[in-house]
């Protein structure tokens, strides 16, 4: 392969997996992150590395020095409720963020943008289950609305400059480096907390549901749609809708916690049930999810039960 790959918060969570992947795959990669949620002893030594805020005007000069041929934006402010708490922030990162990349992007030459989206976000209370990409998009919090707001300026960008893009709208993202917040940062928090024989408090009922999908399984995504000729806007999960209980059943039961089952205020701008129709990524590419629910939360918590020795 051997392209100059450029991935923004390359050092957090989703982002140094895929950096790991686009380096062993012989890459040139670049890496911009605020460290804000990101570590620096996450990014792979083989890509270069730039700590920078992406609403910076530096950025500039690493478009210019650096001529990535494809972008990978995934920094975000990708907390829901710090969204509902703070929407100026939120869009001042995820929008105008988002703007300051692109109008970079087109100025320097890069040819394809692969965005971060989210699937449970910018569709809201869904209508049907799963949720296909069709489905109508009424977010019910300032992240999902800034979500949506990069995808539509990513095709503004396609029709009047011919930039390529495609858009992944992921479902729950879980796995070994996630730090316990943000989006779908439910499972690193029971991990961590059962792990510490720590009394974890579910949100709600505990029967809101998600679409709970493996780390690598999204790398894996990103990695199928990087090519330049691939467009379009795709689901990334695994069809499977899960109930937070159950995923709190497991984790307990991997932990051998002996915490009770408690659970607290439901949160704002958190939708009831969220689940993905991935045939579009699957027909197209071939992509399915590789790793069940169990595996992956076995291998979670072994990463975050490893940390803690």
């Amino acid at each position: 392969m051997g392209m100059t790959v450029l991935v923004t918060g390359g050092a957090g969570f989703i982002g140094s997996h895929l950096v790991d992947r686009l380096v062993q795959e012989g890459n040139q990669v670049i890496v911009i992150d605020n460290l804000s949620t990101g570590k620096r002893k996450q990014v792979n030594k083989k890509a270069r590395f730039y700590k920078m805020d992406i609403r910076s005007k530096r950025i500039e000069r690493v478009f210019r020095k650096e001529r990535p041929l494809i972008l990978v934006h995934l920094a975000a402010q990708m907390n829901v409720r710090l969204s509902t708490e703070d929407p100026v922030f939120d869009a001042d990162v995820n929008i105008l963020g988002t703007l300051n990349l692109l109008e970079h992007a087109v100025k320097h030459g890069v040819r394809k943008v692969s965005f971060a989206s989210s699937g449970g976000a910018v569709y809201g209370e869904q209508e049907v289950f799963p949720a296909g990409e069709s489905h109508r998009t009424e977010p019910m919090s300032p992240y999902g609305i800034s979500k949506l707001a990069g995808e539509k300026y990513l095709a503004y960008y396609t029709n009047t400059t011919g930039l390529r893009h495609v858009a992944l709208r992921f479902g729950n993202v879980y796995g070994p480096r996630q730090e316990p917040e943000g989006e779908a940062g439910v499972i690193a928090i029971f991990s961590k907390l059962m792990l510490e024989g720590g009394q974890p408090i579910i949100n709600g009922t505990g029967k809101q549901t998600r679409d709970f999908v493996y780390v690598d399984d999204i790398v894996g995504s990103l990695m199928v749609t990087l090519g330049e000729d691939i467009q379009g806007i795709f689901n990334v999960g695994t069809g499977k809708e899960t109930t937070v209980n159950e995923c709190y059943g497991i984790i307990k039961e991997l932990t051998k916690s002996t915490c009770k089952d408690l659970f607290g205020a439901a949160k704002k701008g958190e939708q009831l049930r969220s689940v993905l129709d991935v045939k579009k990524l699957s027909e197209r590419f071939g992509w399915d999810p590789q790793v069940s629910l169990p595996e992956g939360l076995k291998m979670t918590v072994d990463f975050f039960q490893a940390q803690g020795k």
